[in-house]
């Protein structure tokens, strides 16, 4: 379990409908990129709870673990070292896929016209 009250999660949150899951801006916006940020999901962590869709796309990379993205009823796996882009327009969540903390970075994207 994290423990929230250690210094170096000081600036960490969960974000909302999301369990077992911290996640800590690391840059704003820069051109194409509107944020980044770390995420550390704990077993059975992840989010939302509900698939969602929102205006902006999200590219991932997995730095340790495993994640179990549900994309609808599509299911894909992705592991230490892999990156991928979430469409901003297909129902998703994202969901730790093991019994060891996923640490995860993600950079929000504007959509391209």
């Amino acid at each position: 379990m994290i423990d929230k009250n250690i210094n170096c999660f000081r600036d960490f949150s969960t974000p909302p409908e999301h369990v077992n899951f911290l996640a800590k801006k690391l840059f704003g916006e820069c051109g194409h990129i509107l944020d980044g940020a770390i995420a550390y999901i704990e077993p059975h962590g992840g989010g939302p709870i509900e698939q969602h869709t929102h205006e902006k796309n999200h590219l991932f990379v997995v730095v340790r673990g495993e994640v179990k993205v549900l994309y609808g009823e599509r299911v894909e796996i992705y592991r230490a070292n892999e990156s991928f882009l979430v469409k901003g327009d297909m129902p998703h969540s994202i969901w730790n896929n093991t019994e060891e903390t996923v640490i995860m970075l993600g950079i929000s994207l504007k959509k391209e016209d």
